[in-house]
């Protein structure tokens, strides 16, 4: 597959790390560090250092979790970084899921005021999501990605070799992000994936949804207008998922929780926009086939709300909201009542 060029630097599809080769061959780095949760270093890295055949490197472990993805596991890295000497001329390369890429890209961004980092998102999640754009981020008080910054990794690699080591739960995390994919942009992209199974994602389909995203960001690369529509389903997806983060035994993945908020948002389109009922009903229906269904607690919507008024698109106080107009297409900056969106969390609730 050809390579996908995004806002100055490529991403490439089966490529067992080529240019990464060249890059580390070409770029004399003092030091390289190679960043991987307790998880990844296990079942990822030796893949790693098969495809690349390069053991110059110090690995920086740290936990695995949603949970870890904030300014204290920060402190420790660039500590551990300060500890192992490194300078401005190293690089630091990112190889796990989203946790390890929005962190890692924070940390190297601002370590000295940056340093490159490459990203090899070893996740479905990360791959179709985090792969592109050049967002980085950490998450405070279980808000997500409130601090972090606009930074571009040198290059990005999605080797599906990866997704061997994932079990189903994950597989059907990321798969959420690429049936957001079609929902926003492309109805015949979602109406193959509907066709499909999360099971066995093709390297077309990976290839099609980062093709999505880096059209939305290439026009919008600082998220002012269009690539908002990137956050459809994540307003109430991700103040569940930081709700469920604290207060459930086996909290929600990301992508069962934005699922949540594509059926809750597009109840709201109803209202909002010019969505229509069967197609609510369609996606609904699909969504509850395959995600487990949750109980949004009554007791839990004061709380939800207040998360939802810490989302990073608000504006002068008010919570926005990115709707679809049709399957496949979507607005942005959509205004919603607070009974509006309780009124959506019921209808998920009724399901």
């Amino acid at each position: 597959m050809e390579p996908l060029t995004s806002a100055g630097h490529s991403v490439y599809f089966e490529s067992n790390l080529a240019a990464l080769k060249v890059l580390l061959e070409s770029n004399k780095y003092s030091k390289v560090f190679v960043l991987a949760d307790e998880h990844t270093s296990e079942v990822c890295l030796p893949l790693f250092q098969s495809l690349l055949d390069f053991s110059e490197f110090d690995l920086i472990e740290t936990a695995a979790g949603e949970e870890n993805k904030n300014i204290d596991f920060c402190i420790g890295i660039w500590k551990t970084l300060l500890d192992f000497e490194a300078d401005r001329k190293s690089l630091m390369i990112n190889l796990g899921g989203g946790v390890i890429t929005d962190m890692g890209g924070f940390i190297a961004s601002t370590y000295k005021r940056g340093i490159d980092f490459v990203n090899i998102p070893t996740t479905l999640l990360s791959q179709v999501d985090a792969s592109v754009g050049g967002k980085t981020g950490i998450d405070i008080d279980n808000v997500k990605n409130m601090v972090g910054t606009f930074t571009l990794p040198q290059m990005v690699f999605i080797e599906t070799g990866f997704l061997e080591t994932l079990p189903e739960r994950e597989l059907l995390s990321g798969f959420a992000e690429m049936i957001k994919h079609g929902l926003i942009y492309d109805k015949p992209y979602y109406e193959k994936l509907k066709a499909g199974s999360y099971l066995t994602p093709s390297a077309e389909d990976i290839y099609r949804s980062v093709e999505i995203k880096n059209e939305v960001v290439t026009i919008d690369p600082h998220e002012k207008n269009l690539r908002k529509i990137l956050n459809f389903g994540h307003t109430i997806g991700h103040a569940i998922e930081g709700y469920s983060l604290t207060n459930d035994e086996n909290p929600l993945t990301h992508g069962e929780a934005i699922a949540i908020g594509f059926v809750c948002e597009a109840a709201l389109s109803i209202n909002n926009s010019t969505l229509t009922t069967e197609e609510l009903e369609d996606i609904s229906k699909y969504i509850l086939s395959l995600y487990p269904k949750y109980h949004i607690k009554k007791e839990s919507y004061d709380t939800l709300l207040e998360l939802m008024k810490s989302d990073k698109k608000n504006e002068d106080g008010n919570i926005l909201f990115s709707l679809l107009e049709t399957t496949g297409k979507c607005a942005f900056n959509c205004r919603a009542t607070k009974a509006d969106i309780l009124s959506s969390l019921d209808y998920y609730n009724s399901l």
